[in-house]
C-alpha cells in the first residue's frame, strides 16, 4: 500500500500538466480567434487618380455668336433691252470691271432717227398749221368784237385753234420718244460692277422679252455678308444694336480655318422665320481685294460684347451631368468635390465662369472620367487658367459663343475693331 503511494502522485501531476498545457493552447487559439474576428477591415478603395488641374484667373471674354452665311451682293442686275433690234456692237470683254454709266452694247438705230425725222415733219406740218389757225383766230376776234361776224364763227376757229396746240404736243411728244429709243440702243451699265458671261454676239437680233439679257453686272465691292441668330440670342443683339454701336463682323472661309474679312452689322430683317426660330441679319464688307465671292457660304463671327475681368478656366474643366453643369475643384487634402458653375461664353479653349467659382481655386481639367465626389487624386501637371502654353491671354482668342451675364465693358471704334481682328 504504501509502496504504489509515489506512483500515484506521480500520474496526478502528470495529468495536471496535461490540463494545464490544454488550457494554454485553449488561450492562444481563443486570442488569435479574436484577433481575427476584430482586426480592422482591408481597405477596397481605389488608388488616388493622377489628374491635371489648373487655377481659375481672371481675364477678358469676348461673346461672340458664329454662325453660316452666305455672300449677298448689294446688286445683281441683268441688264435687258428696251426695245427690238440687231446687235451692232458689243464692248465689254467677260469678267470686266465696269463703272456706272460705261457703254455696253449697241443696237441698231437707224429705224428709230428714221421715226424720228418722220415725227419731226409732223411736228413742222402742224405748227405751221397751227401758226395760220392762230392768225385767223386775231383777225376773227377783231370781227367778233366789231359785230361783224357771228359768235359761233369766232369759238369754232378758238377751237381750232386748240386741237392743233394739241396735235403739236403729241408730236413732240413722238420726237421725245424717239430720241428715248435712241438712248436705249445705246446700252449702258446701271450700276458699278463686274461683267459676267457674255450671252449674246454682235449680230443678234434681241428683244425686250428675252429672259437672259445683254449681260448679267454683279456688284462685287462692297458686298454683304448675309447670317442667321437664333431668337434667344436676338435680344442681347438688338440691345447693343439699338444704341447705335457698330458690332463687327469677322468672316472666315467655308471650313473655319480661313479669316478673309472683316465687316460691321448694318441690317437686321424685320421678321422672325418661324420654320426655324432664326431672323436674319447682314453685315456690310468692304470687299476691296473681292476675296468674297456672291453666293459662297462662308462662316460669320458677330463679336456682340466682351465680358470684361471675369472667372476663366480651360474648357474641359466643364462638365455636365445630373448635377448639371459642375467642375471637379481641388480640395486642400488632395480630393476633390463636385462644385456646380454657370458657365458663360467661350472661345473654345477657355470658358468664362458667371457664377460658382472664384479667382484662384484650382480645378481638374484632365482625367475627370473616373472621378467623383471625394475621391483622392494625385496632380500630374498645373497650367494657369489665364494664359495658354505660349503664354498668351486668353483674351486674345479667336473665336467663341454667345451667353449673357458677367461684367461687360461695351466696346465701340477702335476696341471693338480690334477686338473683331484678333478673332
Amino acid at each position: 500500500m504504501s509502496a504504489d503511494t509515489p506512483r500515484t502522485a506521480g500520474h496526478s501531476r502528470s495529468k495536471r500538466g496535461l490540463w494545464i498545457g490544454v488550457a494554454i493552447a485553449v488561450v492562444v487559439i481563443a486570442l488569435v480567434v479574436f484577433h481575427l474576428l476584430n482586426r480592422p477591415a482591408a481597405r477596397t478603395g481605389s488608388p488616388a487618380q493622377v489628374v491635371s488641374v489648373a487655377t481659375a484667373k481672371q481675364g477678358d471674354m469676348p461673346e461672340i455668336i458664329n454662325s453660316l452665311g452666305t455672300v449677298t451682293p448689294l446688286a445683281t442686275v441683268t441688264v435687258l433691252p428696251q426695245l427690238s433690234g440687231y446687235l451692232t456692237e458689243v464692248a465689254y470683254q467677260e469678267g470686266q470691271d465696269v463703272k456706272k454709266g460705261q457703254f455696253l452694247a449697241q443696237i441698231d438705230p437707224r429705224q428709230y432717227e428714221i421715226s424720228k425725222e418722220q415725227a419731226q415733219a409732223q411736228l413742222a406740218k402742224d405748227q405751221a398749221t397751227l401758226d395760220q389757225a392762230r392768225t385767223d383766230l386775231a383777225r376773227y376776234t377783231q370781227l367778233y368784237q366789231k359785230k361783224s361776224i357771228a359768235e359761233q364763227t369766232y369759238m369754232d376757229q378758238k377751237f381750232l385753234v386748240q386741237q392743233y396746240e394739241a396735235a403739236v404736243k403729241a408730236d413732240q411728244a413722238n420726237i421725245a420718244q424717239f430720241e428715248l429709243d435712241l438712248t436705249y440702243c445705246h446700252i449702258i451699265a446701271p450700276v458699278d460692277g463686274k461683267v459676267g458671261l457674255r450671252l449674246v454676239d454682235p449680230g443678234n437680233y434681241v428683244t425686250p422679252s428675252s429672259s437672259t439679257g445683254i449681260v448679267v453686272i454683279t456688284t462685287m465691292k462692297p458686298t454683304t455678308v448675309q447670317f442667321t441668330v437664333p431668337q434667344n440670342l436676338l435680344g442681347k443683339v438688338l440691345d447693343r444694336y439699338n444704341t447705335g454701336t457698330k458690332l463687327p463682323v469677322t468672316v472666315f472661309n467655308s471650313d473655319n480655318t480661313k479669316q478673309i474679312a472683316t465687316g460691321t452689322l448694318y441690317a437686321i430683317s424685320n421678321q422672325m422665320a418661324t420654320s426655324t426660330g432664326t431672323v436674319t441679319l447682314r453685315a456690310t464688307v468692304p470687299n476691296d481685294n473681292e476675296a468674297l465671292y456672291p453666293n459662297e457660304f462662308v462662316n460669320a463671327q458677330l463679336l456682340v460684347d466682351t465680358l470684361q475681368n471675369t472667372v476663366l478656366v480651360p474648357t474641359p474643366a466643364v462638365q455636365t451631368g445630373a448635377p448639371g453643369n459642375y467642375v471637379f475643384l481641388v480640395n486642400s487634402d488632395d480630393t476633390v468635390s463636385v462644385h456646380k458653375v454657370t458657365p458663360g461664353p467661350s472661345d473654345g479653349k477657355y470658358t468664362a465662369i458667371l457664377a460658382g467659382l472664384s479667382v484662384g481655386e484650382t480645378v481638374v481639367t484632365d482625367g475627370t472620367d473616373r472621378l467623383s465626389d471625394g475621391a483622392k487624386i494625385r496632380v500630374a501637371q498645373a497650367h494657369p487658367a489665364g494664359a495658354s502654353s505660349a503664354g498668351e491671354p486668353a483674351s486674345s482668342s479667336s473665336t467663341g459663343a454667345s451667353h449673357t451675364g458677367g461684367k461687360r465693358r461695351h466696346k465701340t471704334g477702335s476696341d471693338a475693331g480690334s477686338t473683331s481682328s484678333a478673332s
